[in-house]
């Protein structure tokens, strides 16, 4: 299917079991300073997110907090799409997969195309389930008995269910990822899953019964079969094309994006989502997605975030003490994309104070200070004035969000130096013509150097661009971006 100068982007849905965390935070804001970068290029894009409601987590979630299952989720549902406007995160779509109407028929239609294409058989099956991952695992996944992912040991269930011939596909999914057709990014990522996949692909659990007792509106009703529901990884994995419509006679949106740019996920799901999606969409007779962009997880001190060491760290928090850039800037810049990345609350306020506070913030203080003071009237920008810089663009266009930052806070060092090396502040108060001339010439420079600065800024971080923006267009000193904070 051709796309024409369009962008299809999707975050992980994510389980609606607690609050979220940096972790989600990261992933979400990766996702929308990428569909900012696009959409400022001109190119037609829609960004998915949403979240997966078919999980024994969340089940138990509700339990736990003495609710129903769907009253539990309008609560948590609206944590996560708050977090997401506090975030500045500007999706095209939530998708809910408790959607009957949005996101059902979509799975239904995937459902029997796999059927249709004798890639689904029924069979009991007895093994060790892991919550956590909502799959069954093997004994050779564990580590002392217990899921190494989430130290805690599996449960065992005996039940008949539908499986989805996932060994079939091991070799028409290598050759897809290895001709670049199905592109995964990093490279180590790639390794490791072509790894999993020559130790060979068994086949996987896709339904579970109604007999257990699962809430009613959370599964999607096996198609021809009342007694199953299907299982989560086929439900949600089948958001990314019934969001669009795919299964509907609405499905515009679908013939216009799918297949998808990019895939954004954490690299504890690439498994899902290079093996058993790619899988589901070969049998299905669809197209797969362009790129699988697995990045790494956020640990914090050197250790994953966990709440009995103490070191988790809510967003919400930084948020309200540092403001939202200020967090967006970190999770950019910080985190390495492809490997992990640590964040202690010391390291974030060190960062702030050094780069926002005392860095760009503290430039556009003191520059607009000076145009305000000294120019008669704002400075004419001209386009170049604005122009992205190809190398900005080339490593946001390959994941590698750091390493533009960098480019960005070069600029922002190259600026410092013109402020401190020709002391526009000293120029254009001396009593030699001249002297004042060049002094003016100076903080014009470095007016149109924050107006590039800003374009820069403006898929990373949104308030701030548009406030040095418009102080620059208003030739006005905004009010201080990034306050020092104790």
């Amino acid at each position: 299917m051709e796309q024409d100068n369009t962008f299809y982007l999707t975050t992980p849905i994510f389980y609606p079991n607690a609050k979220l965390h940096l972790g989600h935070a990261y992933v979400m804001t990766l996702a929308d300073t990428l569909a900012r970068a696009k959409r400022g290029a001109g190119v037609k894009t829609y960004f998915l997110a949403g979240s997966d409601e078919n999980t024994q987590k969340m089940v138990d979630a509700a339990s736990k907090a003495g609710k129903e299952p769907l009253e539990f989720l309008k609560a948590i549902v609206e944590n996560f799409t708050n977090l997401y406007k506090e975030l500045d995160i500007a999706f095209d779509q939530f998708i809910r997969t408790t959607d009957d109407q949005k996101h059902w028929p979509g799975a239904s239609e995937i459902w029997k195309r796999l059927a249709q294409a004798g890639d689904l058989y029924k069979k009991e099956y007895e093994g060790l389930y892991c919550v956590g991952h909502e799959m069954f695992i093997s004994e050779k996944d564990l580590v002392n008995g217990k899921c190494p992912d989430h130290d805690t040991p599996p449960e065992r269930i005996k039940e008949e269910n539908y499986f989805f011939r996932l060994s079939r596909f091991g070799g028409a999914i290598k050759a897809k990822i290895e001709s670049g057709e199905l592109k995964v990014v990093p490279e180590s990522r790639k390794n490791e899953i072509l790894a999993f996949i020559d130790r060979g692909l068994e086949d996987v659990s896709f339904s579970r019964p109604k007999k257990r007792g699962w809430p009613e509106g959370l599964g999607v009703p096996v198609p021809g079969d009342d007694s199953q529901v299907m299982y989560v990884w086929c439900d949600a994995l089948a958001n990314y094309i019934s969001a669009l419509g795919f299964g509907t006679d609405d499905d515009a949106l679908y013939k216009e994006f799918w297949p998808a740019n990019v895939h954004i996920i954490g690299k504890d799901i690439l498994r899902f989502h290079a093996a058993i999606w790619p899988a589901m969409l070969i049998s299905a007779g669809l197209p797969l997605p362009k790129t699988i962009f697995a990045h790494g997880i956020i640990t914090s001190g050197g250790r994953k975030m966990s709440k009995s060491l103490g070191n988790v760290i809510d967003p919400q928090e930084l948020i309200e003490k540092y403001g939202t850039d200020a967090v967006r800037y970190y999770l950019l810049r910080h985190v390495s994309p492809f490997e992990d990345g640590d964040l202690t609350r010391e390291s974030f306020h060190d960062a702030y104070t050094a780069n926002l506070a005392n860095g760009l913030g503290n430039l556009v203080a003191r520059t607009m200070t000076l145009a305000e003071e000294h120019l008669p009237h704002p400075v004419e920008l001209t386009d170049e004035d604005e122009k992205l810089d190809a190398a900005f663009v080339e490593k946001i266009e390959n994941f590698r969000f750091n390493e533009a930052m960098d480019l960005v806070f070069a600029m922002i060092g190259a600026a410092d130096g013109i402020m401190t090396e020709r002391a526009p502040y000293k120029g254009i108060k001396s009593g030699d013509a001249v002297e004042r001339e060049t002094a003016r010439k100076d903080i014009e420079e470095l007016v149109r150097r924050l107006a590039k600065i800003s374009a820069h800024l403006a898929p990373a971080l949104p308030r701030t661009s548009a406030a040095i923006s418009s102080a620059v267009r208003k030739n006005h000193k905004p009010e201080n971006l990034f306050p020092r904070i104790g």
